[in-house]
């Protein structure tokens, strides 16, 4: 540059600039200027532009997104930024170089999406992913992959048994994708989906036809129809018989043990009550099928020989009606897990004459601490009490007894159920939680028993998790139209604090979250339950325990660059394949090198994948990955 500043060439003579006239010294640097300002620009106008200056990279929370390449080609229209700042205009250029706000976004040309979805076949081939099974990093181009055989449209890895069909993976998982029902429809939205469903999307009926649980399902054509007999009037006597329960204030989660098609919990949800309904998969019924598809939060989940995959102190409440479970068998095993999961304070409801004599039932509730509050009929409500002290009074040879000291009662994974009661904690955490909904957004005091780095900062990254995704979903909402998408089963993979099924509420989108907490991470689990949130402990190299298409919406954020150190992601993202809904979703943000890798995989399992740069510019180290499970 100093060469080009000191001297000027001409054709036959050079000029020095310190011997040259003022006047054309001037004249020369303005050149020289204008000629370096056209190469700036020149070179700059590949650069992303931003609406706002680039933010600092977060390694916890990638920051805000813009369009990038998608599938090799330019995605479809959509402005630059998806934080919330106020412009004096936003939109697109259009082919004119205009700027305009006249788009759809979410609506893809069709073109663009058939050489997507074709984009991931090797010369028509249907071969399968090639990659390392320690790591998940993929090993060349990916084929397309094979569809299962018929009958594995409702298999449940683990709890189906296939061996012998060839269909099964390392690792529990599949190797193929799980086909869907024939004639097979987009799902009702809701709340109309809460009395009808597609026959064609269950084609299997819950209950036996002599049963008396019939009654609470009918077909009806090309649908299935629930009356919903009785559901709001047997709450109404719950709240009659104990008016301290009050529903949707002081209870807000609430579990249904053996469900049926969880007409309980459904009517519940009127009343701000969020109902887990569980049930065991039986090969003569799909209750919890039904219930998913109604649009209710359900899973398989067994009272066996393992703890529940919910912390202790979960639920205000939990319903057992007509659940055909022995409570006293094997010294009361099975009723003390309910204990362990119940809030201190909480109510446990009966409402069908146990298995076992009633006299037993109340020797065994009496041993337990827990106050028989009324008893009308069939129904039977007891409370569990606040706080330790009955428990340290009883006779020392009174069983069962006190845990251990060092028993950890949210310790879920892989933990055998204990003979023994579990001690509430002395500091009071856990009981006596604020009233919904104030308590969504208020820190609970178990904050501070989660193990995990953080110690005084602990009330301050739980409001800046909340913040982040208040400000994101308002980005989703706005460019992606979340509202017009009918979204109802949502799953967060990676849950933390659970501020993305917080924001989700905040802005009255009318769906359920399971926030899934890993194991591969810590375990937050009670702290969602205390925000008046339902969530489960998962490991993400093993299959979901729900049927294939569940979920509208799957959501992972930072999951899979941690998880791919563990098992293979294409068995992960095989799995999500399972349980989302065609017609489904998936949103991923993750960093760029995982990000590129999911794509290749996203196109194989036939997806239509959109990817999107942070605010940072295609080179930051965060993406989003947007994939479209087209009926």
């Amino acid at each position: 540059m100093k060469r080009i500043i000191t001297s000027f060439s001409c054709s036959d003579h050079n000029v020095s600039l310190t011997k040259t006239p003022t006047l054309l010294k001037i004249i020369i640097l303005s050149f020289i200027s204008l000629f370096l300002f056209i190469l700036v620009r020149r070179f700059s106008s590949d650069i992303t532009p931003l609406v706002v200056p680039p933010t600092t990279p977060s390694q916890k929370f990638p920051m805000f997104f813009t369009p990038a390449v998608v599938a090799g080609k330019n995605p479809p229209p959509a402005p630059a930024e998806l934080r919330h700042t106020v412009v004096e205009r936003t939109g697109i250029i259009d082919e004119n170089g205009a700027m305009t706000n006249d788009f759809i976004v979410g609506e893809f040309d069709e073109e663009l999406i058939d050489s997507v979805v074709n984009n991931g076949k090797i010369n028509g081939s249907d071969e399968g992913l090639v990659s390392d099974v320690n790591r998940g990093v993929l090993k060349g181009k990916i084929g397309k992959f094979r569809v299962c055989d018929e009958s594995m449209r409702d298999y449940v890895p683990c709890l189906d048994n296939v061996e012998g069909k060839g269909e099964t993976l390392k690792g529990k998982g599949l190797n193929c994708l799980v086909p869907r029902p024939k004639d097979y429809k987009l799902k009702i939205p809701w709340p109309k989906s809460r009395d009808e469903i597609w026959f064609s999307n269950v084609p299997r009926t819950p209950f036996a036809k002599d049963k008396a649980g019939y009654k609470w399902v009918k077909r009806k054509g090309d649908k299935y129809i629930f009356p919903g007999y009785g559901a709001n009037q047997h709450s109404d006597q719950i709240s009659k018989m104990v008016s301290e329960i009050a529903f949707g204030r002081r209870t807000r989660v609430a579990m249904d043990i053996n469900c049926g098609i969880a007409s309980f919990g459904t009517y519940l949800m009127d009343r701000n009550v969020s109902t887990l309904s569980i049930a065991t998969k039986d090969v003569h019924s799909n209750q919890v099928q039904f219930a998913l598809e109604r649009g209710v939060p359900a899973m398989l989940a067994a009272f066996t020989t393992h703890r529940l995959l919910f912390p202790s102190q979960a639920f205000d409440l939990i319903h057992c009606s007509r659940c055909s479970i022995n409570w006293t068998r094997d010294d009361g095993i099975l009723l003390l897990e309910v204990n362990r999961m119940l809030r201190a304070g909480g109510y446990f409801i009966l409402a069908a004459e146990p298995v076992a004599p009633f006299k037993e039932m109340e020797d065994l509730t009496q041993r337990l601490c827990w106050e028989l509050l009324k008893k009308e009929g069939d129904i039977s409500i007891w409370r569990k009490p606040l706080n330790n002290s009955c428990y340290l009074s009883r006779a020392p040879a009174v069983q069962p007894s006190l845990c251990d000291a060092g028993d950890d009662p949210d310790n879920v994974w892989n933990v055998n159920l204990k003979k023994c009661i579990t001690q509430l904690p002395e500091n009071g955490y856990g009981a006596n939680m604020t009233a919904w909904p104030a308590r969504l957004h208020s820190p609970p005091n178990r904050l501070f028993s989660i193990k995990m780095d953080a110690e005084l900062s602990r009330r301050e990254i739980f409001k800046a998790e909340s913040k982040f995704w208040n400000d994101i979903i308002r980005g989703y909402i706005g460019v992606f139209r979340w509202k017009e998408l009918n979204l109802r089963n949502v799953m967060d993979m990676r849950a933390v604090y659970g501020g993305f099924a917080a924001a989700l509420h905040d802005f009255d989108l009318n769906c359920w979250v399971m926030n899934v907490v890993p194991v591969s991470g810590s375990n937050t689990l009670p702290v969602l339950y205390d925000r008046g949130l339902i969530g489960v402990m998962h490991d993400w190299c093993e299959p979901f325990d729900t049927y294939p298409r569940t979920y509208d919406l799957i959501h992972a954020a930072a999951l899979l660059s941690v998880e791919r150190n563990r098992c293979n992601v294409t068995t992960i993202m095989l799995e999500m394949d399972r349980i989302l809904r065609p017609g489904g979703r998936v949103y991923i943000r993750d960093t760029t090198p995982v990000i590129e890798e999911l794509q290749e995989i996203a196109n194989a399992l036939g997806w239509v994948p959109f990817k999107y740069d942070s605010s940072e510019g295609p080179h930051s180290n965060w993406k989003l990955l947007i994939g479209e499970k087209r009926l």
